[in-house]
């Protein structure tokens, strides 16, 4: 069997080389307003598992930690509906960071998602939408 480094070299392909950690991605949790057949992690509404406040706080330090990550990605469900991203948000902010949210709008149209958008234009969070098409 090759190795994949000699299957690179083979392939005419440079090896492959660690650079800096510039994105931080954080999973807040399943919950979430769809249950989408794609959905790679099974998120739902059924779903309860959702990150603590404890996590989140450490989270932030070690983000106050690591001057070189520069983008927060937030996901999870959908992160509107975990306690833990505002928390998260504000805090990355305060850092100097940017924030995306991951997020499949729909939630944005639910009781609970509905204070959001004035807040993540408040924020400067960029948003990066999903789109599911049964084509």
């Amino acid at each position: 069997m090759t190795s994949f480094p000699r299957h690179l070299e083979q392939a005419g392909l440079p090896a492959l080389a660690h650079g800096p950690t510039q994105t931080l991605q954080i999973n807040v949790g399943l919950t979430c307003n769809q249950a989408c057949h794609h959905c790679h992690v099974e998120s739902g509404p059924k779903r309860t598992e959702t990150m603590s406040p404890e996590v989140a706080e450490r989270l932030l330090a070690l983000l106050e930690r690591t001057p070189g990550v520069e983008l927060v990605d937030i996901t999870g469900g959908a992160p509107e509906l975990h306690g833990a991203l505002p928390t998260l948000v504000e805090g990355a902010r305060a850092l100097g960071r940017r924030v995306m949210v991951r997020s499949n709008l729909t939630v944005l149209r639910t009781p609970e998602g509905e204070r959001f958008p004035e807040w993540f234009a408040e924020q400067g969070v960029e948003l990066t939408c999903t789109r599911f098409s049964s084509r």
